[in-house]
């Protein structure tokens, strides 16, 4: 299994802060993995240093698993402020976020991805409540467009429970739309335990964060990421359970703290390997 995770193992080029597609590939190869899970936003808004990704990565032998994009406005200073602003859900940025998702779908379907993964917001945890139906909408629409091209859809988890989550997804019905799911987050946010989290979205199961965290001590407020191996979460558990439900997806090693960067991710790929 470690085996077989470590030629499933990617970096999210986003942990990296690269300026140029040319940036990204050094940092890659000072971390020894070959493989990415591209932020595709620089793409669509810098053309002109991101525009040649494709040909600069298969000249370097880079594979590009999967890409992910953001939403407008979204503001991570309190978890108050990411309710309100987070994803697909602010009525105020969506007809701009529904114009550069269509374009961020052109771009994944260039590049011949199978899988594109973003934060949908928070889900509302009733049926009933309006909120409900116009994100459901809203993820249709979003669905619709990947899928013309054969692209999978991911959600973030961690900003609601696992069991709030796996019902918008049933509700939703769309075997194209699933989960990329995120250890760190469920501590991040406190919404549970992860490895249960991750049973319980077991049939959503399209791709993997590797991130670790700490829980917060104090309710309604954010826990802490760490460096992978140093958190709350149960790396052994997480692997036998991805052997157990046979996943055969990606584990993107993601890292958004502190300002070592590399040597960070590079700890992460000898931890995850060394299990």
């Amino acid at each position: 299994m470690a085996h077989d995770i470590e030629s499933r193992l990617a970096v999210c080029s986003w942990s990296l802060q690269p300026e140029t597609p040319e940036a990204l590939v050094s940092q890659l190869r000072e971390i020894g993995i070959s493989r990415v899970q591209i932020a595709l936003d620089p793409l669509r808004e810098n053309p002109s240093a991101w525009g040649k990704t494709a040909e600069l990565f298969a000249a370097e032998g880079i594979e590009i698993v999967s890409g992910m994009f953001g939403t407008i406005g979204e503001d991570y200073s309190s978890l108050d402020t990411i309710r309100e602003t987070g994803g697909v859900v602010p009525d105020e940025h969506w007809e701009a976020n529904w114009a550069n998702i269509q374009a961020v779908a052109d771009i994944a379907t260039r590049l011949g991805l199978k899988i594109v993964t973003f934060h949908a917001g928070f889900l509302p945890h009733e049926e009933s409540d309006p909120g409900f139906a116009k994100l459901l909408n809203r993820i249709m629409q979003i669905a619709d467009v990947f899928d013309a091209s054969g692209i999978d859809l991911g959600f973030e988890t961690g900003q609601e429970t696992a069991d709030t989550l796996r019902l918008f997804l049933e509700k939703l019905d769309r075997p194209s739309v699933g989960v990329n799911f995120d250890p760190a987050n469920m501590l991040l946010y406190d919404k549970g335990d992860p490895i249960e989290a991750l049973e319980t979205l077991t049939p959503f199961l399209k791709q993997c964060h590797i991130k670790d965290a700490t829980q917060t001590k104090k309710a309604g407020t954010w826990g802490v990421e760490v460096k992978v191996g140093t958190g709350e979460v149960d790396w052994p558990a997480f692997f036998a359970t991805l052997a157990k439900i046979d996943y055969e997806g990606d584990c993107c090693i993601e890292r958004e703290a502190d300002n070592q960067r590399v040597a960070d991710i590079r700890t992460a790929h000898q931890f995850v390997t060394q299990l």
